[in-house]
């Protein structure tokens, strides 16, 4: 099966774009596409590997679902397109990176200078209708992503995984901590972050002291 994505990844993913599953997702992919407004739009659907390559790969954030509001969703997980409202979430972390590395808020929730750093944006889901959330879970997207985690544990080593939620968490089981740095802590949606699971984590400065002390470039968030 053909799919638009970095060489790198596909190399690595060539044996899962011939698996059954993938194939019917992407026939469900095709399919929704074409009868509904969906998100992001399908040039970006595989963004956050386009802009991050494989061999690239330094720190890897997990998030949900792509945002399904017009215009918001663009490929890479909490991000927004310059120009667009930065939504709550992407708030708080702006906020935690600005007490941890004691950088100002930036103007723009876009998040593509990580991803070109080497932080891969992966959201478990890569698709969903317009309005309406978690409308393309279990449709195949999560055994996707979950062997995407399991292969960067494999092939790669000294990778940062930051797992906010409970959601994020329960990926642990797929990434080999003896040679990977795991963060983890709640999710920094107001409701979590205002309960106190967010603020003060100081997962950046934490990702990049690890790096340095890896011999890699640290991220300039």
């Amino acid at each position: 099966m053909n799919v638009d994505i970095d060489p790198s990844w596909k190399a690595v993913l060539a044996e899962e774009f011939e698996k059954p599953y993938f194939k019917s997702l992407i026939e469900f992919v095709k399919k929704e596409y074409a009868t509904f407004t969906c998100y992001p739009k399908g040039k970006d659907i595989f963004k956050a590997f386009d802009l991050c390559s494989f061999n690239d790969v330094k720190v890897v954030i997990l998030g949900q679902d792509p945002y399904h509001g017009s215009g918001q969703a663009h490929g890479l997980c909490f991000s927004v397109p310059e120009g667009m409202a930065v939504p709550p979430s992407l708030i708080n972390i702006f906020k935690e990176i600005e007490a941890d590395l004691k950088k100002p808020d930036p103007d723009s929730g876009n998040l593509e200078h990580w991803s070109k750093q080497g932080v891969l944006l992966l959201n478990a889901t890569l698709t969903v209708r317009a309005h309406q959330a978690g409308s393309h879970q279990g449709k195949g997207w999560e055994t996707f992503t979950d062997r995407v985690i399991e292969l960067i544990s494999e092939k790669r080593e000294g990778v940062v995984f930051m797992l906010w939620g409970g959601y994020a968490k329960k990926k642990i089981k797929k990434i080999d901590a003896s040679k990977h740095l795991i963060l983890t802590s709640g999710h920094p949606s107001p409701l979590s972050a205002n309960r106190g699971y967010w603020f003060g984590n100081r997962h950046f400065s934490t990702a990049n002291s690890y790096l340095e002390n890896s011999g890699n470039v640290k991220i300039e968030w």
